[in-house]
Formats: C-alpha cells, sequence, structure tokens
C-alpha cells in the first residue's frame, strides 16, 4: 500500500517542541512519510535559528519558507500571514500531500491551514479548543483554524467540547492530550548533570527559568510590561537567585522585549543570563529539576509552557500578566501583576513555602492522557480521505428554543 504523504509544518521553537512527538510517530508509522516546512522563527537568527535542533534530531528538513516579520508591529505579523499564504501555497503545490498538520495558534501556522484548506488539502490542527484571553490575538487565530482544519486533536475534554460547541461534526475530534508530555514521560530531557555543565548553574542556589512575550493587542506596552519582571530578577540576583532568561517569539512587540533583555545582559547582573534559546532538551531539563524536593526552582513569565508543561515535573510557576488568562492550568501556577514586589512575592513562595511547594509536587496535570503521538499518526493513516473529510458540515442548525439558538 501506497504511503499517505503527510505536510507537517512548524514555525517557532516553542512549537516544534510540542511537534516533535508528532513528527517522531509519523516518521515510525508504516503506513506515513512526513514532508516536514520550516518557517518563520527557526530561519531568524536574531531567535536563535533553531533549524540545527530540528536537524540534530534526525529529521529531514524538506522545506524552508522564508516568512518576513520584523517583529515589531501588527501591520508586519498581518503581512508576515499573507507572505505565508503564498510561499507555504506554492511548496504545497510542489510536495502534493496528501494531508497537512498544522500546530495551535500562531500567525504562521494560521497561513499555513489557509493555503492548505483552500487548495482542498485535509488539514488536522493540533491544539484547536483552548482559551487564552489575556489579550494575545491567540483565541481569535486558533478557533478560525479549528473552522478551517478538517481534523482536531485536543489536549484536553475542555477543548473538545468547545470545538463540539463550535458546530464540529463529533467524528472529526479526537481528544489526544497534550504531545511534549510523551517526551516528558520517556524521561527525553537533559539530566542535572548536563545542565550544569552547559548552562553553568549551582544547584545549591535558587534556579528561574524566566520567558515572558508580548501581548498582541497591548504590543506598544510589552517594554514597559516586561520592566517590572527584569526589576524583579536583578533583586532576585542580589539574593543568590540565579536566572535563566530566554528569548520572546517573534510576536509584534518582541524587538522591544528583545532590546530590554540587551540591555540587561549588558549590565552583566551576577547569576543572570540571557539566551536566544536553550531548546527544548534543556528546556525540560531544567523544569525537571524540580522534581527533586531539596532543589529550588521556579518557571516565570507568561509562556504558555508555564501552564501546561510544568505540571508534568510539579515544578512551581509564576504567571506575570494577563496573557494566560482563561487557559486550563493545575494548582502550581501563581499568578503576579506588572509588579516587581508581586512577581518576588510570588517566586519567594515557590522557594521557600513549603505547603505550595507540596501542592506543586502532588498536583494533577490536566493535560495528562498519554501517548499523544502515536494516537494522532493512527488517525492519520486511517480516516478516509473522501469528500466526507473535505467537506465540513456544520451541526448546529440555529433553532430557537426558549430564547437560546441550538
Amino acid at each position: 500500500m501506497k504511503k499517505r504523504i503527510i505536510a507537517i509544518f512548524t514555525g517557532n521553537r516553542a512549537e516544534y517542541g510540542l511537534q516533535y512527538p508528532i513528527l517522531r510517530a509519523v516518521d515510525r508509522h508504516a503506513d506515513l512519510e512526513y514532508r516536514l516546512l520550516v518557517s518563520g522563527a527557526h530561519l531568524d537568527p536574531n531567535f536563535g535559528s533553531t533549524l540545527d535542533e530540528i536537524r540534530s534530531d534526525g529529521f529531514r528538513v524538506d522545506a524552508e519558507v522564508k516568512i518576513e516579520m520584523d517583529a515589531s508591529s501588527l501591520l508586519a505579523t498581518a503581512q508576515a500571514i499573507g507572505s505565508g499564504v503564498l510561499a507555504i501555497s506554492q511548496v504545497l503545490n510542489e510536495i502534493k500531500p496528501d494531508m497537512m498538520v498544522v500546530y495551535a495558534d500562531r500567525f504562521e501556522g494560521f497561513a499555513a491551514v489557509i493555503a492548505a484548506s483552500q487548495m482542498n488539502i485535509p488539514t488536522a490542527h493540533i491544539e484547536g479548543g483552548d482559551l487564552t484571553e489575556g489579550g494575545a490575538l491567540d483565541d481569535s487565530v486558533r478557533h478560525a483554524m479549528t473552522k478551517l482544519a478538517h481534523l482536531h486533536f485536543t489536549t484536553n475534554q475542555q477543548a473538545s467540547n468547545r470545538i463540539l460547541g463550535m458546530g464540529e461534526e463529533s467524528w472529526r475530534v479526537h481528544t489526544v492530550g497534550f504531545p511534549a508530555i510523551d517526551l516528558i514521560s520517556e524521561g527525553r530531557f537533559a539530566s542535572a548533570e548536563e545542565i550544569v555543565e552547559k548552562l553553568g548553574l549551582d544547584l545549591s542556589r535558587p534556579v528561574v527559568l524566566f520567558t515572558q512575550h508580548s501581548v498582541s493587542t497591548e504590543f506598544n506596552h510589552a517594554a514597559e510590561q516586561v520592566a517590572p519582571s527584569l526589576t524583579a530578577i536583578e533583586q532576585l540576583a542580589a539574593e543568590g537567585v540565579q536566572t535563566i532568561l530566554t528569548y520572546p517569539n517573534n510576536d509584534a512587540g518582541a524587538q522591544a522585549i528583545i532590546e530590554r533583555l540587551k540591555a540587561f545582559a549588558n549590565a552583566g547582573i551576577p547569576g543572570t543570563q540571557v539566551c536566544r534559546s536553550i531548546g527544548r532538551h534543556l528546556y525540560h531539563g531544567v523544569l525537571a529539576l524540580a522534581r527533586d524536593e531539596t532543589l529550588q526552582i521556579a518557571c516565570v513569565g507568561n509562556s504558555s509552557s508555564g501552564l501546561k508543561e510544568t505540571p508534568a515535573f510539579g515544578c512551581p510557576t509564576v504567571n506575570i500578566g494577563t496573557r494566560q488568562e482563561g487557559r486550563l492550568r493545575g494548582e502550581n501556577v501563581l499568578d503576579a501583576a506588572y509588579v516587581s514586589k508581586s512577581i518576588v512575592d510570588a517566586v519567594h513562595r515557590c522557594f521557600y513555602d513549603e505547603s505550595f511547594r507540596a501542592i506543586c509536587r502532588g498536583a494533577e496535570n490536566p493535560y495528562w492522557l498519554g501517548d499523544a503521538g502515536p494516537k494522532i499518526a493512527a488517525v492519520l493513516a486511517t480516516v478516509p480521505l473522501d469528500a466526507r473529510l473535505i467537506r465540513k458540515r456544520m451541526t448546529l442548525k440555529g433553532e430557537t428554543r426558549d430564547g437560546w439558538f441550538r
């Protein structure tokens, strides 16, 4: 039997780390063959140029899709979506895949799902139905991608219920869990010894892993929103806390944050280091240190990884600002305002509040189901590639009953 060709699109470092188990499962499936399309920040040295990480993982890059983006304005984002549709559609026309896989809520993925769906290529969307109501454009983009896609693989039952509530047919919706946890459950991350060697940490002292992204609807305030965080990190450094600061995604407002990070790095504050990217292997390895209750580890910022990945390690987390409002989370997460004292106080709880630390170690992971990658690959290999898959139908009839539309 001829193998199905599955095009898999990735547009930034965080997204690739989450897609790795899917790509691996497709590669290992006897009836599937992948074509990897790499774009966005992967190709931009300003954000760490993570193309090398993909290749070092043993994956073949079939197409490098350049999307121009200066990471400074919403105009640039809108234009990047347009140029992305043009570039991705050209690649898809050359590859002619049987199916396309796109992830989450990024503008690069939005361009990919527009291109694929308008070319009648059955498209699978990962991580639809989630909520982030804090001012990012993520929800609007994610839900739009859901309505364009033909198959949906969600990380939790609440997300599946929302997709069904959008009128999607139930046979299209699969609750598989969070793919990144496949690797975490296998122990695929750096050891404590490797972390000490590569990041130069002293594990007898507290460690903060920090990432703060811009908020799309407030991108003009990105610099002032990150300023209290950097002040807090400087205050914590004076107490002996070590901090690894990583670059934000290439969203509007990102460049303003990067300029602040560069200035912070130039200040040479002891115990702090600014990295464009440390890669999934080291990132998860730092979070995993929290499993040792004698160590003091905290994830700080507004990255979705602070809510979705840290529960797998029992790692205390400080979520700053509004960006992740509404997102499903575990009991290991504390919220802090854009105020340095609020951030410092929350980090202190992560390090010194033994009752909270115990809660973190025992917190239920709301995204854990297991084997998400193989589950997704199994559906991609067996779903009939016919008119029923392409022809979307709305299950909501719009009938009015007792004042409500059904």
